[in-house]
Order: C-alpha cells, then structure tokens, then sequence
C-alpha cells in the first residue's frame, strides 16, 4: 500500500456497503454515480484490494471488503468523536445514526421516542427502519438496533434496557367457546395465531415455567410478520396468541384479552444492541441512555397489572453493557 486511503473516501464505501447500490448511495451523499465509482477506485487502488462484487443491478461485498468494513466503521468513529470533542464541547450529540426495531414495538414506543430525541438535539439526524427480520449490524452500517427477545446476535454488545415477557392470551369469546386450556399440551388442540418475526419461531415455542424450562410445538391456523394483525384476530375470538406484555397490557386491563396459562411465559427482554462500546460514540450513548428512560416511563402502567398468578412482576432496573460472544 502506497498511499493512506482518503477518509471521505472510505465514507463512501461504507455507504455503498450499507445501500448495496451505487446510484442509491449517490443520492444519500448528494453526488453522482459517476463520482461514486471514481472515488471506489481510487480507495481501491489505494488498499491494492477489490472491495465489492458489481453487476448491473448488485453491489456486494467481496470478503476483503467484508474484512475492511468491520475495521473502517471503527475508524470513523473514532475521527467523528474527535471531531465532537474539537466543535462541541458541551457534548451534545452530532451527527447521523442508523437505527432499526421490529414493525410493532418500532412504531408504537420507539419512533415517538426518537422523537422527542431529535427536538432535543436538532444537530442529530437519524435513519429509523422498522424490520420483520435480524440484520448483520456491521454489514449493513447500522448504529443500533432496539430489538425484544434475549437472543442475540454473535459478537454484538447490547445494553438491557427494560425488562418484558410474553403471555399467552385469547378473548373470552374463544374461550367461552373452545374452553381454557389447563395445560400446555392442549395447545396443539387450539387455534393459534402466532407471529414470524425476527428470531422468534411460529411453530416451536421456548417457554419458561416455575418447574422447568419446556419447548411445545404448535400448528398455527393463522401466521403473519405484523403483531397488531394477530392482536386483532385475537381480539375478535380467532384463536390465542403468545405476546409480549407491553402489547397486550391494555387489552388486559379493559378485558378484551384474557390471560391463560399463567404458569408459562417467555422471557422477551427490550435490548440496545450494538456493534462497538458506547465509550466509542457519545451520540450513541446519549441516544441509548434517553431511550432507556422514556421506555421505562412508557411502560410504567405495566406495574398496575395484578400479580402473583396472573402476572409476573415486570422490574425496570439497569443494567450494564454486555458482550455476546
């Protein structure tokens, strides 16, 4: 390597590695496809290496490229926080961040906190998508994903940000019907709805119990990627559904769900996850730590659902950053 590769440069490439298109990537950052291809091969030429696969309608990374995407977000990081330091000595988050959580929880508690976030720092822009399924952070240059479910990803940091779990529930209109189920095998005897979404199987379910840890299968009658859906057909005596506590809680409350099988639940805990510590990005950390704080007053009303039997108590307590390896 003959030449240090120009830092602007290697923005554009973790651009195009994040959009997987050169065309997208120039609209992002104001410029042409033309300047967007210069400006690859000249990083190209620099690094002596080839970083990504083309074809007329795809851009891929080819394994070098993989290798120096992983490196190169560090990197920039590190002159975005010097930066920081440099032009804004009151610490106030600068900069753009990526986010992303699933369709549900994204837009109904976290939009509306990002919200809030970018009126209180205006220099701060954010890219919110919400998903039906798990991305590699780093391939896809994304921040911070705000995901539910204690599965996560290899190799990710993640901070706990509020404590869930999921219950099984059904209008009384299907019970009246159907009957309640007394034990978990009578299950495969009822119609469930469940939900194909991230990491969470619509068919094998992983549940916690006071005795022992169980798996049971269901056949689903009704499948989709989108909660408010099967909260719907649930609501309208379709069959009984597994979801998490913060989805559920006020039609808990009004009696338009019952809770069945309080013996079992899942554990579904609300994470950050991330692919560096926060000590390496102030905006991240300042982003993570007021989204903690306005879910744990969003979900507040949790704590007036009867306990014991019925529900567990749900704890709000912090937490530190842990590393998944």
């Amino acid at each position: 390597m003959n030449n240090l590769p120009n830092l602007s440069d290697l923005k554009v490439f973790c651009v195009i590695a994040k959009r997987k298109s050169f065309v997208e990537s120039a609209e992002e950052l104001g410029v042409s496809p033309a300047y967007i291809s210069k400006r690859i091969n000249i990083l190209e030429t620099s690094l002596n290496s080839k970083l990504f696969h083309r074809s007329t309608r795809h851009v891929s990374l080819t394994e070098d490229g993989k290798l120096i995407l992983e490196r190169v977000a560090n990197i920039l990081d590190e002159f975005h926080e010097i930066s920081e330091l440099i032009n804004n000595p009151q610490n106030a988050p600068v900069g753009h961040l990526d986010i992303i959580s699933s369709f549900g929880f994204g837009r109904k508690h976290v939009a509306p906190i990002l919200s809030k976030l970018i009126t209180l720092y205006p220099k701060l822009t954010i890219h919110f998508d919400t998903i039906d399924n798990t991305k590699d952070l780093i391939e896809h240059s994304i921040d911070l994903d705000i995901r539910i479910g204690n599965e996560i990803a290899p190799n990710m940091i993640a901070k706990k940000l509020a404590s869930n779990f999921r219950v099984f529930c059904a209008s009384p209109s299907y019970l009246m019907k159907n009957g309640i189920p007394e034990h978990i095998d009578e299950l495969q005897h009822h119609d469930c709805l469940t939900i194909s979404e991230r990491d969470q199987s619509s068919v094998l379910l992983k549940l916690r119990h006071s005795c022992e840890d169980v798996i049971t299968r269901v056949t689903p009658r009704f499948v989709s990627n989108n909660g408010e859906i099967t909260n719907q057909l649930a609501i309208d005596g379709q069959g009984i559904i597994l979801r998490s506590i913060w989805d559920v809680a006020d039609e808990l409350l009004s009696g338009q769900l019952q809770h069945i099988l309080p013996g079992y639940w899942q554990d579904a805990d609300i994470w950050a996850v991330y692919p560096s510590r926060l000590k390496s990005s102030s905006k991240l950390q300042t982003c993570i730590l007021f989204i903690q704080q306005e879910l744990i007053g969003r979900l507040a009303h949790i704590q007036n659902l009867p306990r014991g039997e019925l529900i567990r108590p749900i704890e709000n307590s912090p937490s530190k950053e842990k590393v998944f390896l």
